[in-house]
Formats: C-alpha cells, structure tokens, sequence
C-alpha cells in the first residue's frame, strides 16, 4: 500500500511511534458473483482492494476511489459490512499504525479488471469456491458480503 503524502508529513514529526489511522477495505462482487482480488506488491499475497482516506474524504468514497485506481474497476458501495479496530502492525521501516477498518460490499458496475498502479502484481476475478489462497480478514469480510446479516462489529460487554 502506498504511503498517501500527509502521513509521510505526520511522520516526520511522530517518527515510527503508532499512528490510529481509517481504513477501508472492499469486497467487489461482479454480475456473476466473483470476487476482485488483488496480488499486493508489497507481500506478494493475494487481497481485498483496501487503502486509506485522505482528510476529509468519505469511507465509501475512498473505497470505490482505491478500487478504480488499483484495478480500473468502476463499482458502487451497496452495504458496510465490518467495522473494526485491527490489530497493531509494524512494517520494515519500523513504522507502526493501527487501523479503524470499515468493510464495504461494492457491486461492479464497468471498467476492466487489470493492473492499474504499482500496488498490484496481478488482479483478478475469482468464483466463491475458486479463491487462491487469503487470509481470516478476507474471508470474514467476503462472507458478509455473502450473506444477508447486518454489519459485523466486535460485541461489547456489559460494565
């Protein structure tokens, strides 16, 4: 994921201590029922599109931004699906961040799935029961996106 301009300026002041920063990541459906994946060039893994507001920009409009711009896939936000505080990460800089993730169901409405930016080694469209290989975060958001239950969020307990 590329590092967007004003957090290399918070950086400068905050160094490598933890930054508390939006997330969003999305789940693209197409007529079909496929997924969108993306190979990430940072990892090598394949991924839900995913990426980071800039100020002032709207969750559901950064989601349908980052998959435009990392997959040339025009879509619209039908649904959240998961909102959730990630874990802790510490990339090999020694940069740490951890993310307010907000999952979005979006539906693909045109464009072609190709490798759009630098983000991407490959993208992707891949049947439900023909998915490569993904992680707890994606297939949890993908289920959602499969089913009909309300939004997904961490129960509180009661004080």
């Amino acid at each position: 994921m590329a590092t967007p301009d004003f957090i290399r300026t918070l950086r400068t002041s905050v160094g490598n201590d933890l930054l508390w920063l939006p997330g969003v990541s999305v789940v693209v459906l197409d007529d079909d029922g496929r997924v969108l994946l993306n190979r990430r060039s940072d990892t090598g893994e394949w991924a839900l599109i995913g990426g980071i507001p800039e100020p002032g920009e709207q969750p559901a409009q950064c989601a349908v931004r980052e998959v435009e711009e990392e997959t040339g896939v025009h879509c619209v936000v039908e649904r959240v699906l998961v909102v959730q505080a990630l874990q802790p990460v510490t990339y090999d800089n020694g940069d740490t961040c951890q993310y307010m993730d907000i999952s979005f169901h979006c539906r693909a409405v045109g464009g072609q799935a190709r490798v759009n930016d630098d983000e991407s080694l490959e993208v992707g469209w891949f049947d439900v029961d023909a998915l490569p290989e993904l992680n707890g975060f994606a297939h949890l958001r993908i289920k959602q996106a499969l089913s009909d239950e309300p939004t997904w969020f961490e129960p509180t307990t009661p004080v």
